[in-house]
């Protein structure tokens, strides 16, 4: 299932909080993406859902706690 990017940006604020969240799309390099960022995967045209998983595999993110708050969790 897609991943819009503004819910990509809702999964941040709601996993890792608004400031935490901010910094880490804009400063923890992922190996995932190629030793890139978040932002700068986004800017590439990347999936979102891309992104959330390889940011979320690196910040060690629970399985179950990747989609946010429970109205917005999704299936594995």
């Amino acid at each position: 299932m897609p991943v819009r990017y503004s819910e990509f940006w809702d999964l941040v604020t709601d996993v890792f909080g608004a400031q935490l969240g901010r910094v880490l799309v804009a400063d923890q390099v992922l190996d995932g993406l190629g030793d890139r960022t978040a932002a700068q995967a986004l800017e590439a045209g990347e999936d979102p859902r891309t992104v959330w998983r390889a940011l979320c595999d690196a910040m060690q993110v629970p399985a179950g706690d990747r989609w946010g708050s429970v109205h917005r969790r999704r299936p594995s």
